[in-house]
């Protein structure tokens, strides 16, 4: 004979069971939904492994949605207005630790940011305002904790003094900025200092339409084939600037680079950074090795 209590649990579990997963009269999504691996194209989900869950109001998202890692540990939660992501998320690493904190709204970052390094430090510290641009203190930080770069941003772009430090903490330059632009007979520099090295600094997140940050793809110094014969703009070729240096290189169709990497320098000809595109589209951005430095 079954328990009391315990048939309460059961009848419980039954009816949470039962009320996931509804539609509603006009055939949409509503209440609350377990996304299976069956039920989803990501691929190497198990069958009964959960991808997602959350709340559909009518067939829209509503509320707090949280998606996992094939594994079964939280991904990310991000909060849902009329099916847009709006408002608070937070983006983990497999491992647990916080990737990314921050507020959502429908295309853009707005208020407080921060990136985290998988071993918790944090990464970037930003503030953004009401149209996604950057906006007062802005702060970069080395995976020892260690501050990277300091300064004030307006609209996106660097404004007065914007400090950088080298990983010991001694100052490495102070740039001058006005509305973005550097201004040299302002600025002082101290590449003399121990250990100096150029910072290859984080670009703003970049992601796509699940609100999900797309991933760095790393890239090593490789020995570059010349080119052969006059380049129509089809095919694989590697651009140089008038430095010489490597600005574009890989497969280009129509004078468009479709699978390849873009190289971006400073007015002094250090590499900043490598933008990775596939297909077309930019993908992520590529980790500088200390070869190519």
């Amino acid at each position: 004979m079954i328990k009391p209590c315990l048939l309460v649990l059961l009848c419980c579990f039954s009816i949470q069971l039962w009320s996931q997963n509804q539609v509603n009269a006009e055939g949409r999504r509503d209440g609350h939904w377990v996304v299976k691996g069956t039920d989803s194209k990501k691929p190497g989900y198990a069958p009964t492994a959960t991808v997602e869950e959350g709340d559909y109001a009518n067939g829209r998202k509503v509320g707090v949605w949280k998606t996992f890692y094939p594994g079964g540990k939280l991904k990310n939660e991000i909060t849902f207005v009329s099916g847009r992501p709006k408002g608070p998320y937070t983006t983990y690493y497999e491992n647990g630790q916080i990737e990314e904190q921050g507020s959502w709204a429908t295309t853009k970052n707005t208020g407080a940011f921060k990136r985290f390094y998988p071993n918790g430090q944090v990464q970037q510290d930003f503030t953004f305002n009401a149209s996604g641009k950057r906006e007062g203190p802005q702060k970069y930080y080395y995976e020892n904790g260690q501050l990277m770069i300091e300064g004030n941003w307006n609209g996106g772009k660097e404004t007065g003094e914007v400090k950088e430090y080298f990983e010991n903490g001694k100052v490495k330059s102070v740039k001058v900025y006005n509305d973005g632009k550097m201004d040299a007979s302002k600025s002082t520099f101290n590449e003399s200092a121990p250990e100096a090295k150029a910072v290859a600094v984080e670009p703003e997140p970049v992601k796509d339409e699940n609100n999900e940050v797309k991933r760095t793809v790393v890239v090593t110094k490789t020995e570059d084939k010349p080119n052969i014969g006059f380049f129509d703009g089809n095919g694989q070729h590697t651009l140089y600037n008038k430095n010489r240096q490597i600005s574009q290189k890989g497969m280009f169709k129509n004078g468009r680079l479709i699978d390849g990497k873009i190289y971006r320098y400073d007015q002094n000809g250090i590499l900043l950074k490598i933008e990775v595109y596939a297909g077309g589209k930019y993908v992520g951005d590529g980790v500088i090795d200390k070869s190519m430095q």
